[in-house]
């Protein structure tokens, strides 16, 4: 596996620092929690993957109402990732189409919580993985095509995340 890169560029931002905060403090609640369910020897990834994605299913029906026009990425993109969470995340809007939203993360609070951990790299990307199936959920919701392609979490430096509109819209 290659060498995690995590490291943020935005730094003298106390807003964005205190969304860091919260979203590292969610990330670590997140791990501990899968670490006692593991601990009643039951199978933490199949829990978790169906809570978050349950909760993305929650926020997506949000999103849906405050979307403007969801037959439109480019309306999406506000409700979706406001100038706060691009800050926080360190967001590069690669494409921004009325068919596509394609965004690279060049940051990970969560990444970082649980480095802080001592979480190994090998676990890392499951973690990673799950999480992200609150994202999937919020698609899923809207009608979209979710899809990853490198992620910080594997040591490939970003997060490409991809977004399409999906058949049914």
């Amino acid at each position: 596996m290659k060498e995690i890169v995590n490291k943020p560029s935005i730094t003298d931002d106390a807003k964005t620092n205190m969304l860091r905060a919260a979203i590292e403090h969610r990330a670590t609640w997140f791990f501990l929690l899968l670490d006692q369910i593991k601990k009643k020897g039951l199978d933490p990834e199949e829990i978790a993957r169906k809570a978050i994605y349950e909760c993305g299913l929650f926020h997506g029906a949000d999103k849906l109402d405050r979307c403007e026009d969801v037959n439109d990425l480019r309306k999406f993109l506000d409700v979706f990732a406001d100038e706060n969470t691009r800050k926080v995340f360190e967001m590069e809007i690669k494409e921004n189409t009325e068919d596509r939203l394609y965004i690279d993360f060049h940051y990970c609070p969560l990444v970082a919580a649980w480095k802080k951990l001592g979480i190994s790299d090998e676990e890392l990307p499951m973690l990673c993985d799950i999480a992200m199936d609150g994202d999937r959920g919020i698609c899923s919701k809207m009608g979209y095509d979710f899809s990853l392609g490198k992620v910080i979490a594997k040591g490939e430096g970003i997060c490409e995340i991809r977004i399409d509109r999906g058949d049914g819209k």
